[in-house]
């Protein structure tokens, strides 16, 4: 069986729901749903772009922090609340990963964890 890796962000969900942020199992990475979460606890403020590029930079630090960068990124999960913000994440998306074209899915939902949140993203990597 192979060694489990893990890596927080510091996120107050993280402790008080009993998850990593990501965790590496050889050499697949699979990031947790991540909301738009300041260091501080706060959400980050502004449109589903800024919170979607401050889920972005989570997600990659880690998955640098486990091993791995952008380019191993095989699989996202967008979570959107508006559906009329699927252009505005998509292009963040597309700025992140366009080089990696990893698998995605964008999907709408009702709710997320903070009622200001506009997007929650989850990522799967794949270090060669």
């Amino acid at each position: 069986m192979s060694e489990r890796k893990r890596t927080a962000s510091g996120s107050p969900f993280e402790a008080q729901f009993g998850f990593s942020r990501a965790i590496r199992v050889g050499n697949r990475i699979i990031v947790s749903g991540t909301g738009p979460v300041e260091p501080d606890g706060s959400s980050t403020q502004g449109n589903a772009a800024a919170q979607a590029a401050r889920c972005f930079d989570l997600i990659l630090a880690a998955i640098e922090n486990l091993g791995g960068s952008a380019k191993d990124v095989v699989r996202t999960r967008m979570l959107l609340t508006d559906p009329q913000d699927q252009d505005a994440v998509g292009a963040v998306h597309a700025r992140y990963f366009g080089s990696a074209s990893p698998a995605a899915t964008m999907a709408g939902v009702a709710w997320l964890c903070r009622p200001e949140w506009k997007v929650e993203i989850e990522a799967e990597a794949v270090v060669d």
